[in-house]
């Protein structure tokens, strides 16, 4: 039996952009779009709440049907890219990092079949 990802990535996509927001902080908003170079890939965009405009785009691969990978590919702020080594950006990426782990874990039910 193979433990890789048997779910469609359109499915995977909505699932996610349906699931995401319970994990994300209020006022965040989130979309969540097929990564286009990784069949079991997406491409997540976290606009952050708040004045500081930031926004932050993760790719998120699936390793196996339990398991993703996530990589923060950019950081903006206000539109401009900004340097992603700040304290503020790398906790901010830390946190969302982590829910998108949480977010993968809850979709188990769909993607461990």
């Amino acid at each position: 039996m193979s433990d890789s990802l048997q779910i469609d990535q359109g499915t995977l996509v909505n699932a996610w952009q349906q699931q995401l927001p319970e994990y994300l902080n209020a006022g965040d908003s989130a979309r969540v779009l097929a990564d286009q170079g990784d069949p079991q890939g997406l491409r997540i965009h976290i606009n952050a709440a708040g004045h500081q405009f930031y926004s932050f785009d993760f790719a998120c691969s699936y390793l196996d049907s339990r398991e993703v990978r996530v990589s923060l590919v950019d950081v903006e702020r206000g539109g401009d890219h900004i340097d992603e080594s700040g304290e503020i950006v790398q906790e901010m990426a830390r946190d969302y990092s982590r829910h998108l782990h949480e977010c993968a874990q809850a979709l188990h039910r769909i993607t461990d079949t």
